[in-house]
């Protein structure tokens, strides 16, 4: 009777899991997507099979089967397997499962496997813990991280590991995924009469964008929610996809948010408005501040656009005094108007050129003494006052008299060379004319 009852108390806990977790592959069979990491012959299939697996780090998007494999390992090899937090594990936690492992290898000549959840969130002092255990083979280190390793990683750790980076996973992968979790009478829904939608399926698919988690989730809630007909038969349609995932998981990893950040930039500065757009709204979808973009888009209408249209300036100065006023989301349309505005405008760099080669004669020049006829002679000696009096006033002269403005040690020194671009080309030729080009 205790058996039994055992089995109906499992069943029922098997029940009440989610759908991403009893879906959850049990060996490579089964493993879906990352066929760069896992098709037949690849280093990691033959390594498991062998059960020769080295310490390695999964790094990936969530969602894509880090954790999936990193069990699958567990389940194929002979050895040991403990699992850590790096978010709620400590150095404790480390010394405990490496002394462990120790007396495991050296008593019964049994591997330790220890697979790492959020290995980026490991602190110096842990990962310092866990270094010599990785190179004395201790243990056989196995990190899951969404963050680039090589950047939120101790090197030492790193260097020791082979990284695999897992993909996204495509469309199809995931509707496969799916319908698996359809048909599985054992742990989908294959024992209930349910029916999914075509464009269902391809409504959660899409925007899932490779996270089988989320697509899992999507469906677990369509199907609990959905009332069934007279006779029991559950179909989840279109309308009850769209209501289950309403929208994309655009939240991003620190690594992606600054590749997002420096592919806003150059689209501004290689003109392509729309790529400009659709990073700048991916970056504030994702959680940015909008005010980062916009002071982003100021430093750009100076550093690229420059003197061809000055105009640019003011316009994105202009986008974000507009939405500081006016604030999220109608302060957006002055910012993207901005963006467009940058893009399009023809583009020179040559205040920036102008302003890095007086800062370098700002900081090797030692004599620059100012020419005696501008300096300020409000308090100057007479003879001081002399030579002050040599000052040709401009305006006296319809705006503009050639004379000395450099110190004598950067005398015909020229910083700003105008370009062909733009307004620029009016700049130059008014130079010309005075005799400056």
């Amino acid at each position: 009777m205790n058996d039994l009852f055992d089995i109906l108390n499992e069943q029922s806990k098997n029940e009440q899991r989610p759908l991403a977790e009893r879906m959850r592959p049990q060996s490579l069979r089964e493993f879906l997507g990352q066929s760069h990491i896992c098709e037949e012959n690849s280093l990691l299939r033959r390594a498991i099979s062998l059960d020769k697996v080295g310490s390695c780090i999964f790094w990936g998007p969530p969602g894509t089967g880090k954790t999936t494999l990193a069990n699958i390992i567990a389940n194929s090899t002979s050895g040991n397997f403990v699992k850590l937090n790096a978010v709620s594990s400590g150095v404790a936690d480390v010394k405990k499962a490496v002394e462990q492992a120790a007396i495991d290898l050296k008593t019964f000549g049994k591997k330790t496997y220890l697979l790492l959840d959020e290995c980026h969130r490991f602190s110096k002092t842990q990962s310092d813990s866990l270094l010599p255990a990785i190179e004395q083979g201790t243990i056989i280190f196995i990190g899951s991280t969404t963050e680039n390793p090589y950047a939120s990683m101790t090197p030492a750790i790193v260097s020791r590991c082979r990284v695999f980076e897992f993909k996204r996973l495509d469309k199809e992968t995931v509707k496969k995924a799916l319908y698996k979790a359809i048909n599985d009478k054992k742990r989908g829904y294959g024992q209930l009469d349910l029916e999914v939608k075509e464009e269902a399926l391809e409504h959660i698919a899409s925007l899932s964008a490779g996270d089988l988690r989320t697509a899992y989730n999507a469906l677990e809630l369509a199907v609990l929610t959905t009332v069934g007909d007279e006779s029991g038969k559950v179909t989840v349609t279109l309308k009850d996809a769209e209501q289950s995932i309403q929208r994309k998981a655009l939240s991003y990893d620190e690594n992606s948010y600054y590749d997002m950040l420096s592919a806003f930039c150059k689209s501004l500065r290689g003109s392509d408005s729309d790529a400009a757009l659709y990073y700048a709204h991916r970056l504030i979808e994702g959680g940015c501040d909008p005010l980062l973009l916009l002071r982003r888009l100021i430093v750009h209408s100076a550093e690229d656009v420059g003197m061809a249209d000055p105009n640019a300036l003011v316009v994105a100065t202009s986008a974000l005094t507009a939405f500081l006023n006016i604030g999220y989301p109608e302060g957006l349309i002055p910012m993207s108007e901005a963006i467009v505005y940058v893009c399009e405008a023809p583009k020179s760099n040559s205040v920036i050129i102008a302003m890095n080669g007086a800062q370098s004669a700002a900081r090797s020049v030692k004599d620059d003494t100012v020419p005696p006829h501008l300096r300020n002679s409000v308090f100057a000696d007479s003879d001081a006052k002399a030579r002050s009096s040599q000052y040709k006033y401009p305006h006296e002269y319809g705006g503009y008299v050639e004379q000395q403005y450099l110190p004598d040690s950067l005398k015909g020194s020229v910083f700003y060379k105008p370009k062909d671009n733009g307004f620029e080309k009016e700049v130059k030729r008014i130079r010309r004319e005075k005799g400056k080009e």
